[in-house]
């Protein structure tokens, strides 16, 4: 049984054209031709030779059926297997004639056929080469603003997870003060220990939930991003024509499909530890008359700047060397050296003592719930402070008035009173009960405790005040 002899579509195009042979004709030469090629090419000629090798013309030009039979075979196949999708790669479905154009209109790979149909009539047309480059870069710049996008969601993400492990670590911490404060007074609070320690692990359950919700959204919006540049690098490294038949598809998937929106920090994210420490002898001084201890100010360890070091009841501040690595809150301060008190104050009259003792550089004062605690902006302030220079400065906003003060003696404690409602704050020595300087501002919001030092392993502690228990 004869094998079957399989042709190329080299060997079956027409010298002229450089197409399949379309009513194909022999010379006597043996080279054949489309019978329009070659009476296009002798129109122009003198002597009517053969193209190929120049040789005269026998007097009849016949038809070479054999040849015409193979080329149309060789169509229909093309065809056939077009129709079934066992084409090769870069043919015209409809003609199976190869894609060397991009129709610019369309957005789609077309052959010379296509170009000169009526679908195609004044429409722009350009190479596939050119037209691959130049839309493969506008894929490109789409591929990279969405790898951008999931930087940002890997960082979010990042400091989420680092936000969730710390509140762990902060109910493991609260936890452990709470029980020693406890133990002193347990003889008469197992209730109330209980009910705190209660009321601290809902905390813990309700943010960790809202976390792990946070993390699992941002899991959801990572992996369409993920997905999503997975697919169009894919389509990237296709071959031209692979990648322009998908292009339109490719570019509705990048562009009718827009990524989330850029994730934002939780606000109040953080296990709310002044709620559950401070003044926790305070709460339950019913029971516990004889030993407990009330300080008007707590501080807030969310909001403290990672070089400051609270103690355990968070009424003292201390500056170490080095900074904590903590998670990015929105209530912490990251440039100025600032950590403020755990409740503000928007009426009434408010007193507090800070014992300042030896240290040689501190701040004290108030800050407005406004003021800008990322970056190096702030907002207005007002307070007094001890220099490296060795001199007290009082301030009222950061274009505000600024007064040196003369003291006679350096004090170790410094009484801070605010009265809101005259809008003055004020600042005595109240182991001599001397007055330093009163600054008067127009209060227009909450304003929080603040304190500030530089100085390493000397910490500033606010005071208790002084309980009395009044009978009716």
């Amino acid at each position: 049984m004869a094998s079957k002899v399989s042709f190329s579509e080299e060997d079956l195009s027409c010298p002229v054209c450089h197409d399949i042979f379309k009513d194909p004709v022999i010379l006597s030469c043996s080279h054949s031709f489309c019978k329009d090629c070659l009476q296009e090419w002798w129109r122009e000629k003198e002597i009517k030779e053969c193209p190929v090798c120049k040789k005269r013309r026998s007097i009849d030009i016949p038809l070479n059926l054999a040849l015409k039979n193979l080329c149309e075979t060789f169509v229909q196949e093309r065809q056939q297997r077009a129709s079934t999708g066992s084409e090769v790669e870069g043919l015209c479905g409809l003609h199976a004639e190869k894609l060397k154009l991009f129709c610019l209109t369309c957005r789609q790979p077309v052959c010379v056929v296509c170009r000169d149909s009526k679908k195609h009539a004044k429409h722009s047309f350009s190479p596939v080469d050119e037209a691959a480059v130049d839309h493969k870069e506008k894929v490109q710049r789409l591929l990279t603003t969405l790898q951008e996008k999931l930087q940002v969601f890997n960082e979010v993400k990042t400091n989420c997870d680092q936000t969730a492990e710390h509140i762990k670590v902060q109910t493991q911490h609260t936890e452990t003060q709470m029980k020693d404060q406890f133990k002193k007074i347990h003889q008469f609070l197992e209730e109330e220990e209980e009910a705190s320690l209660t009321a601290l692990r809902e905390e813990e359950q309700q943010k960790s939930q809202r976390m792990k919700e946070r993390i699992k959204g941002l899991n959801r919006d990572i992996s369409t991003v993920s997905n999503n540049i997975r697919a169009t690098e894919e389509q990237l490294k296709a071959e031209h024509v692979s990648f322009l038949q998908n292009y339109k598809t490719t570019m509705e998937r990048v562009q009718l499909t827009p990524p989330p929106p850029d994730p934002k920090p939780v606000a109040g994210a953080l296990i709310d530890v002044s709620k559950h420490l401070g003044n926790l002898t305070y709460r339950v001084w019913n029971k516990m008359k004889d030993i407990i201890a009330y300080n008007p100010v707590i501080l807030d360890p969310n909001t403290a700047h990672p070089l400051y070091t609270l103690s355990e009841d968070l009424t003292s501040v201390r500056r170490g060397e080095e900074g904590q690595l903590l998670p990015v809150n929105p209530e912490r301060f990251d440039v100025k050296k600032f950590v403020l008190g755990s409740e503000g104050f928007s009426s009434g009259t408010h007193s507090w003592d800070v014992e300042v003792g030896d240290n040689k550089e501190w701040a004290l004062g108030v800050l407005p719930d406004s003021y800008q605690r990322k970056g190096d902006r702030g907002g207005q302030d007002s307070g007094i402070e001890l220099s490296a220079k060795g001199e007290y400065v009082a301030y009222s906003g950061p274009l505000g008035s600024v007064t040196r003060l003369s003291l006679k003696q350096k004090p170790q404690r410094i009484r801070v009173q605010l009265d809101w409602k005259r809008r003055k704050l004020s600042f005595s020595d109240p182991d001599t009960n001397t007055h330093i300087h009163t600054i008067t501002h127009t209060f227009t919001e909450t304003l929080f405790p603040c304190i500030w030092t530089s100085q390493p392993n000397m910490p500033l502690r606010m005071l208790p005040g002084k309980v009395s228990v009044t009978v009716e």
